[in-house]
């Protein structure tokens, strides 16, 4: 295992550190550590940089409450660049948007590397934003709190179900089931991946 001391500094102090979505994997931001700044994020579990433009050390979130928890922190094959793996409390950009990289310089088509969660989220929140006539999750919407909570209700007993009965394909219809009326309730609370994710990762010990 690598320390502090195995690191590369450039000829300024720095090294450069990528800030990786625990959850989703997504690249937020890159930015700047001196060994101060670094420290001080292994100490606090929460990110803190070296700000180029201000020549000082800068806690991320410390005025907008967008802070980033540390979950692991790797150094690269050569030592001079950091990968961070965070859980964050808000957006990472100072213009509101989740990523740094919101904006696209060369497009190619590929396929969508987002994961299935993500885009069942996108979705239902794009349906619950505007609605489309014909929509059964709309439909949910609509119905309100009671309805998508009986049919929680219900595909937890299918899945329950399903396990008895000891069918794989049953058991993994029903829980596609289940999994899509319980985005459809989050959604409804406001409540996004990355909240469960971060609660999850407090159990992963």
């Amino acid at each position: 295992m690598l320390n502090i001391e195995n690191l590369r500094f450039d000829n300024n102090g720095l090294i450069p550190a990528v800030i990786q979505d625990a959850s989703t994997k997504a690249v937020l931001t890159v930015a700047y550590m001196n060994r101060d700044s670094l420290e001080r994020t292994v100490e606090t579990g929460q990110t803190w940089f070296f700000s180029r433009s201000r020549n000082e050390l800068w806690h991320k979130g410390e005025t907008s409450g967008h802070f980033q928890l540390v979950k692991e922190i790797r150094a690269d094959c050569d030592g001079d660049a950091l990968l961070i793996e965070a859980v964050p409390l808000g957006p990472a950009c100072h213009t509101g948007e989740i990523s740094c990289f919101y904006r696209s310089l060369v497009e190619f088509q590929r396929e969508d590397s987002r994961s299935v969660i993500e885009k069942l989220f996108e979705t239902v929140k794009e349906r619950k934003a505007n609605p489309k006539e014909g929509s059964y999750t709309n439909y949910l919407f609509d119905k309100g709190i009671d309805k998508i909570l009986k049919k929680v209700g219900e595909e937890t007993s299918e899945v329950i179900i399903a396990a008895k009965n000891s069918s794989k394909e049953e058991l993994i219809y029903e829980t596609a089931d289940l999994f899509y009326h319980m985005t459809v309730l989050l959604v409804s609370q406001g409540i996004e991946p990355s909240d469960i994710a971060s609660e999850l990762l407090k159990r992963v010990k």
